[in-house]
């Protein structure tokens, strides 16, 4: 039979939910799980989303993130993919590591939000080392949203959770901790009626999603990219061999990525046929150019956050 296709709309917040094949754990060490949280970081940069709250267990993972407007299957391919690679590669074998396709709820309200956040965050109870200080794990972003560690690895988005509780910064971190522990033995996948919802918050904030546009065509992007830099012809992006545009290139591959939904397929054939190899380094480059301070950074988050006409 075919399989079901996966609910999604632009602006959806997910859980996402990865489990390892029955025979063996999707982690075998914490440097396994260090080095998922470093591909994690990479691929939430690299296509402009945010992780609301994550939990590492060992034959799974919980991801609670908004990926603005960023088709959640490439999300979760481009990172699954390339764990596979390392796990498969460290431990020297072949085949499947993940249990058939992810899992994804879609999010449909803020309590249910805090309802998620504080289920994924419970749940490292399951360790009989972290039953009762699940906020100690140190590969959950509960101990993060609490002060019990800093976010080394810089993922986790906590204003969202946290301004649903409270607009004081304190007060939040607060209100978080007791309302997570409060659900620690309760049926907390089922949402929240708006009582204890609103018991846990203080109705003086109003969630805001924010969505990156995802739809653009290729022209606009370059007309746009050209102006922010200075060069007069977009048609120079189509130039394979002139060096002085390779950061041109490159930024506007990664932004045809991000904000076109372009396959590198596509992008190869747009630019005339490039092979699918220098597309991948282009677009790789690009990403390092729009991830360091500076003009080509600026230039990145014009476009994300300004409307393109």
């Amino acid at each position: 039979m075919p399989r079901t296709a996966r609910k999604k709309f632009n602006e959806a917040f997910y859980h996402i939910m990865s489990r390892s094949i029955s025979e063996i754990n999707l982690f075998q060490s914490d440097e396994d799980k260090s080095y998922y949280l470093t591909l994690l970081k990479k691929y939430t940069l690299m296509h402009q989303c945010s992780i609301y709250a994550y939990c590492l267990m060992d034959n799974h993972v919980h991801l609670f993130i908004n990926p603005q407007g960023f088709d959640i299957s490439k999300f979760m391919h481009c990172l699954n993919n390339a764990y596979v690679s390392y796990f498969n590669r460290r431990y020297q074998r072949r085949g499947h590591l993940f249990q058939g396709r992810f899992a994804s709820t879609i999010v449909t309200n803020d309590a249910y939000g805090l309802t998620l956040a504080a289920y994924i965050h419970n749940n490292p109870k399951i360790y009989e080392k972290y039953r009762g200080r699940e906020e100690d794990y140190p590969y959950s972003s509960y101990g993060i949203y609490v002060g019990k560690r800093q976010d080394v690895e810089g993922i986790v988005d906590k204003n969202y959770i946290l301004k649903l509780f409270s607009v004081d910064p304190k007060n939040a971190v607060k209100k978080c901790y007791y309302f997570t522990k409060m659900m620690t033995n309760s049926g907390i996948m089922t949402e929240l009626d708006s009582e204890i919802s609103n018991a846990y918050t203080e109705n003086a904030y109003r969630s805001e999603k924010r969505v990156v546009e995802r739809t653009f065509n290729p022209e606009m992007i370059i007309e746009k990219i050209c102006k922010l830099i200075g060069e007069e012809s977009p048609e120079n992006i189509k130039v394979k061999y002139n060096r002085e545009k390779t950061a041109l290139r490159a930024l506007a591959v990664y932004a045809m990525r991000v904000f076109c939904g372009y396959t590198f397929k596509r992008i190869s054939h747009y630019l005339g046929d490039m092979s699918l190899s220098g597309v991948i380094k282009l677009a790789k480059e690009g990403f390092k150019l729009s991830s360091e301070k500076g003009l080509y950074q600026n230039i990145f988050t014009t476009l994300k956050l300004t409307k393109i006409t």
